[in-house]
């Protein structure tokens, strides 16, 4: 009886995964292989790559990429788009891009080899993308200072805008009204990496960058996920975020 029962358990939790929608196990195991790991980690900065260059990025002959893609397509971790006779890749969503943040975040404690110190690092350290919204040293203070003065109110895996905050970011420029229309959360806590705290992912995480770009703040570093702040931008982002 109680086998039967186990069995029946068993055909259930198979039947829950879904049919077309990959399980826990079958995604872990497509983001744990190392030469598709280095390519998702490659998308994180959001931008669309060819299978060329990720297959440079994993270190893999290009048929090899084209095989691995075709897999973290299936389970709905990349999007491809179509511009003439190149095919481009990127990350599916957010959602993906919290989840290799917060596996990088991991990674360390478990064996993976730490960020050796260096110029490269360091910058990454200071302030990158990740996806379309900036993690980092940087990321952190933004969050940490948006918490702290009650510019966003909750913990966990959810936060939300205060009233005082809806205020704050207008005052930066940030168009709610428009954020507010899309599909997307318009607030996410996201782990970062470097920093093993939070940073804000989501829609006002996104209009945050774009408005540290817009304003001349920080600018993109050719070829790499780094952001490189003026020693203007650096003050004026300390100053509207203060962590005292």
């Amino acid at each position: 009886m109680d086998d039967t029962r186990a069995g029946a358990g068993h055909r259930a939790a198979r039947a829950a995964g879904g049919a077309g929608t990959p399980g826990l196990a079958s995604v872990a195991a497509l983001i744990g292989d190392r030469a598709r790991s280095a390519m998702l980690v490659a998308l994180l900065d959001g931008r669309a790559l060819t299978a060329g260059e990720l297959a440079r990025a994993a270190a893999v002959a290009k048929p090899t990429a084209s095989s691995h893609l075709a897999k973290l397509h299936a389970a709905r971790l990349v999007a491809v788009e179509q511009a003439g006779r190149h095919r481009y890749f990127r990350l599916a969503g957010h959602r993906v891009a919290a989840a290799l943040e917060s596996l990088l975040a991991l990674a360390p404690a478990h064996g993976a080899p730490a960020l050796r110190p260096g110029p490269s690092d360091l910058a990454l350290r200071t302030a990158r993308t990740c996806y379309d919204h900036l993690a980092g040293e940087y990321g952190v203070l933004v969050y940490d200072s948006m918490v702290r003065r009650s510019l966003l109110a909750g913990s966990g895996k959810r936060v939300d805008l205060t009233a005082g905050g809806a205020a704050f970011v207008a005052r930066l420029g940030v168009d709610l009204g428009a954020l507010g229309r899309g599909r997307r959360p318009l607030c996410l806590p996201c782990l970062d990496w470097s920093e093993r705290r939070f940073h804000l992912a989501g829609a006002l995480g996104a209009a945050l960058l774009d408005r540290v770009l817009a304003l001349g703040w920080a600018r993109r570093v050719k070829g790499s996920r780094a952001l490189a702040f003026s020693a203007l931008g650096q003050r004026a982002l300390r100053a509207r975020f203060p962590v005292q």
